[in-house]
């Protein structure tokens, strides 16, 4: 009888396949198909496409209609084909022509009346389609600004089926992308805002200078949140190929914003203590969905009450935190999301975490019990450990001018411009990411500077891995300092950061 393409897209993670959508109008009793191992929201498409030809103008054939989705050993998952199901068959019985259909991506979820509705994750699929060689999309109205993402494609919205048919005909434009400029970003709240706790104030500066890991231990109202919440501002702005690397992720968790969805400001994110170990590193049926470390990728990861998480969730967090990905096996495969995050902790000394510490009523295997809740392990991987003070300790020239994150910020990006020169031909930008076999072989400190840090490993005060990281602190105190070379003061810095006695 009949046979029509059209083409759509696959997700895997953020990894997107394009998918060949054929419809072929056979012989036989009437009968509708869909092969290409779709799941029960694809399989569904078969009433949501019929319905919507129905309810914008067409008739559904009176035949025997398969619907193939190629590469057929791919699990094809959600919604986003039916606008490339019901072109393809509209092809197939001659109602549109099917020379548009030729290198264009279709993107879409159908209601019955024939309403197109935002699907997930359309920026990751039209980058999959643009390498793949298709050079225009046809996307949802609410999807559009997303898809305008996309450099060097075609990109038109749609709201309604039968507006696509009409432009498939040739006789109707449909929506380009929109002109307007997004808005600025927010203003992040000012460091300023937090009185006292100088050593904590050096910390988060360290942190944000060389994208250093952080816990801050302390009493309740010391200023933990507050300064955790500014870190952010701190940072740089996001680089164009990392925007988009942290807008598809977004995309694939569908917390875009429809008005402004490209990201350009690390992410912060910070779950509730309740949250489950698939709302951390991700989960689902079928194939993973991004957790919440994946959408601090490029951003920050905070953990308020952290010991309150319990030692399965933090320990979930050990891998990603080295490795910077997070893989995730489910029925229907393994993906693997990027999970390149800052990690900042928070927590309290002890359960009963009264404002002064000598209220404390718990036993000394109360709180030891408490604060284990933070493994070894997971602590061997956080480079700065600080405990806060209660602000009637702090003395009063340290309450009368604190600094704002202007004057912060000037030097983070000073010291962050220092290692992204010395990093630049290995392609790393923060003294975080120098692997440690680098760090000793072309970057070898002198005896002299490592002294200290040589003997703690002797005595066993630190581990290899704290060694290593214990370096890199040392590299980004020498570059807040402007200095080309740590030397034993800022090895020496380095190692009380990591000392666990005071907390």
């Amino acid at each position: 009888m009949a046979l029509a393409r059209a083409w759509s897209v696959a997700l895997l993670g953020v990894a997107g396949t394009t998918v060949e959508v054929e419809a072929d109008i056979g012989a036989g009793r009437p009968a509708v198909h869909l092969v290409g191992l779709p799941d029960t929201a694809l399989n569904e498409a078969k009433d949501r496409v019929r319905s919507a030809l129905r309810n914008s103008g067409h008739d559904w054939p009176n035949h025997c209609v398969t619907i193939g989705l190629s590469p057929a050993a791919l699990p094809k998952m959600g919604s986003g084909y039916d606008l490339g199901i019901a072109c393809a068959l509209l092809a197939a019985v001659g109602a549109v022509p099917s020379e548009p259909l030729t290198g264009t991506v279709l993107l879409g979820e159908l209601g019955l009346d024939g309403r197109l509705r935002p699907v997930r994750g359309v920026l990751p699929g039209l980058l999959a389609a643009q390498r793949a060689g298709l050079s225009a999309a046809v996307v949802p109205v609410a999807n559009l600004a997303e898809a305008a993402l996309v450099p060097g494609m075609r990109v038109l919205g749609a709201a309604r089926l039968a507006e696509v048919v009409a432009w498939l005909r040739g006789l109707a434009e449909l929506e380009p992308p929109p002109d307007s400029e997004p808005p600025p970003p927010a203003t992040p709240p000012d460091l300023a805002d937090v009185l006292g706790q100088p050593e904590a104030r050096w910390a988060v500066e360290v942190a944000a200078a060389g994208g250093h890991h952080l816990l801050l231990v302390g009493p309740p109202g010391t200023g933990k949140t507050m300064l955790a919440a500014r870190l952010p501002g701190l940072l740089p702005p996001l680089t164009p190929e990392h925007s988009l690397e942290v807008t598809a992720v977004h995309s694939v968790a569908g917390t875009l914003s429809t008005e402004a969805p490209l990201v350009t400001v690390p992410p912060f994110i910070a779950p509730h203590y309740s949250a489950s170990v698939a709302a951390l590193i991700g989960g689902g049926v079928g194939l993973a969905r991004p957790g919440a470390i994946s959408q601090a990728h490029r951003g920050i990861l905070f953990l308020d009450e952290a010991c309150e998480f319990g030692q399965t969730r933090l320990e979930s967090l050990r891998t990603a935190v080295e490795e910077g990905e997070i893989r995730l096996a489910r029925r229907d495969g393994v993906v693997t999301y990027p999970a390149l995050f800052q990690l900042v902790l928070a927590t309290n000394p002890c359960p009963c975490a009264p404002p002064r510490e000598v209220d404390c009523v718990c036993t000394p295997q109360a709180r030891r019990r408490y604060f284990a809740r933070l493994s070894g392990p997971l602590l061997d991987r956080v480079d700065l450990r600080v405990r806060m003070r209660p602000i009637t300790a702090m003395a009063g020239h340290d309450l009368r001018r604190p600094e704002s994150t202007e004057e912060v910020r000037a030097r983070v990006e000073k010291a962050r411009l220092r290692a992204a020169q010395r990093w630049a031909e290995h392609g790393w930008s923060t003294n975080a990411e120098a692997p440690g076999p680098v760090l000793r072989r072309e970057f070898a400190l002198p005896r002299s500077a490592t002294r200290l840090l040589d003997r703690a490993l002797d005595t066993g005060a630190v581990t290899a891995r704290g060694a290593d990281r214990c370096t890199r602190v040392a590299w980004t105190l020498a570059d807040l300092a402007d200095i080309g070379r740590p030397d034993a003061d800022h090895v020496a810095a380095a190692l009380e950061f990591r000392d666990r006695r005071p907390l």
